[in-house]
């Protein structure tokens, strides 16, 4: 369901859209590649006296890293279409090969957060970075799946993991009765 139309009429001013795609590899291992797109709804003028064009991307910025089957990172390339400081921004990208050899799993949005904060890196490719371990989740959830005997000993890593999928919700006790655990009564 969208939200609903806003009863006050608005101006639109901004756009940002973020898109993730994951990819199986013939040689067995994954990539993810992030994007991130900037632009205004109204054309703007530049500090060099030329106009910036309405629906024009003024980030426009990549970000692909390759994993394994553990989560591990074993690639990183950024690439920039469109930066507003041009080449004084693109000369971060080779910093972000330091992604190489974190873990998607272990604590890597706050890794990631201390390795490039503020000067160290570029808030865009970083931002973009944030999405990754949420999406290689999703990209490996069939790739993770484990024989019958495994699933029932070891209780599945997406549990607890959201509202939904509490170990006191009807999610679980439906899809996960083995992990379910009744709400505790408060008594009152």
């Amino acid at each position: 369901m969208p939200l609903p139309i806003s009863p006050i009429s608005r101006e639109a001013l901004h756009n940002r859209a973020i898109n993730v795609h994951s990819f199986k590899r013939e040689d067995g291992l994954w990539d993810l590649e992030a994007e991130l797109i900037d632009t205004k709804s109204y054309p703007f003028d530049k500090r060099d006296g030329t106009t910036h064009a309405a629906g024009k991307p003024f980030h426009h910025m990549h970000l692909r890293i390759t994993i394994d089957r553990t989560f591990t990172i074993l690639e990183a390339q950024v690439v920039y279409d469109a930066a507003p400081y041009g080449e004084n921004c693109v000369t971060i990208a080779p910093a972000y090969q330091n992604l190489v050899g974190m873990n998607l799993l272990k604590s890597f949005r706050q890794a990631v957060k201390e390795r490039y904060a503020r000067t160290k890196g570029c808030s865009h490719i970083t931002e973009l970075a944030g999405v990754l371990p949420t999406v290689a989740l999703q990209t490996m959830a069939n790739e993770r799946a484990q024989p019958e005997d495994e699933i029932t000993q070891k209780k599945p890593f997406q549990l607890e993991g959201c509202h939904a999928l509490r170990l006191d919700g009807p999610v679980v006790e439906e899809f996960y009765p083995k992990w379910y655990v009744a709400p505790q009564s408060t008594g009152v």
